[in-house]
């Protein structure tokens, strides 16, 4: 075989899957952006691969899924973004804010359904939340503006701190949201909130390090981010090792070592999402269906994590927790 046959075999090779797909008739091809790794995210897919079930649809029967993730790359957002509207797909999915940012930037037409802790009304991504925008509509769970309620139960914990730290991705388009929310509280308690900025994993260390060694803060405010997310079991072990009573954002964070949690389900919210993707596929509009919010919001308390930084939670705070972790 000389070159040139065996260029022309190559090309033919890398091209038939595209091929075979395009052949398939009635398999709908939804796009799936987010900016961490598969691997931190795999509690979130299944969540997101149940709603679509709930409305018929299911990956490899009548449904392809083509997913892009960007591993803590926010730069390679936009690239991808464009990389599935080129493929084409029906419906996109952006599974953060960041991802939501780049969707929006790569098309004004394909249907875009977003899942975010923040508001998509005050960010700018929707007029309203009965009404939204033409092609976007999607899930809130309002990690970021529960930062508040997150002092609040800082300062029950750890009532002789007079400074708060707090981990924020500044690539988080709400992240000033989310500072200026903490530190609102923080002020009405006669507190301060010291802000550690970190925009991937390696900013870690040295952001706790710093925070530790500057005496700024004797208590810990994680903020809403898909990077945290990803990264929890790596927070809450940087929480433990600095013995820095921390807050988060999400459940996962108790089960992966953290002491305490206060906020809607995530993996509830990626349900939801999967079904808005089944409605829109059987022909909904984004407009049609209202933005989602969260109806509840749980506390979850690690006491073997209190027990290791020497805490004694308060028994009327036990009484209100919605799970304690022994």
């Amino acid at each position: 075989m000389n070159r040139r046959e065996f260029i022309a075999l190559v090309s033919s090779a890398a091209a038939w899957p595209l091929t075979v797909h395009a052949q398939q008739p009635g398999m709908a091809v939804v796009g799936f952006l987010r900016n961490t790794s598969a691997a931190t995210s795999t509690h979130l897919v299944t969540a997101f691969r149940q709603g679509l079930g709930e409305v018929g649809y299911v990956e490899g029967q009548n449904l392809q899924i083509e997913f892009r993730w960007s591993e803590g790359r926010d730069d390679e957002l936009r690239e991808l973004a464009l990389n599935l509207v080129r493929r084409p797909v029906a419906v996109f999915v952006a599974a953060n804010l960041t991802s939501l940012v780049a969707a929006k930037a790569a098309t004004d037409t394909i249907p875009i359904v977003f899942v975010t802790g923040d508001d998509p009304i005050q960010l700018g991504f929707v007029a309203s939340f009965n009404r939204p925008a033409e092609n976007v509509t999607g899930i809130s769970f309002y990690s970021g503006t529960l930062g508040a309620k997150q002092v609040e139960l800082l300062h029950e914990i750890v009532p002789k701190a007079t400074t708060i730290g707090m981990v924020v991705n500044p690539n988080n388009p709400a992240a000033e949201t989310q500072i200026n929310v903490a530190e609102g509280a923080a002020r009405a308690l006669g507190l301060k909130i010291a802000i550690a900025k970190t925009r991937n994993e390696l900013d870690f260390d040295p952001a706790f390090a710093n925070l530790i060694q500057q005496h700024l803060a004797a208590a810990l405010l994680i903020g809403g981010d898909a990077l945290f997310n990803a990264q929890r079991t790596r927070l809450a072990a940087l929480a433990a090792q600095h013995r820095l009573p921390a807050i988060h954002f999400a459940r996962e964070f108790v089960t992966a070592g953290g002491l305490m949690v206060y906020g809607a389900s995530i993996v509830d919210a990626y349900r939801q999402v999967g079904v808005y993707v089944g409605r829109l596929l059987k022909g909904a509009k984004p407009s049609e269906l209202p933005v989602m919010l969260p109806t509840k919001f749980d506390l979850a308390i690690n006491l073997k994590a209190a027990k290791a930084l020497g805490l004694e939670i308060p028994a009327t705070l036990l009484a209100r927790a919605d799970e304690v972790i022994e």
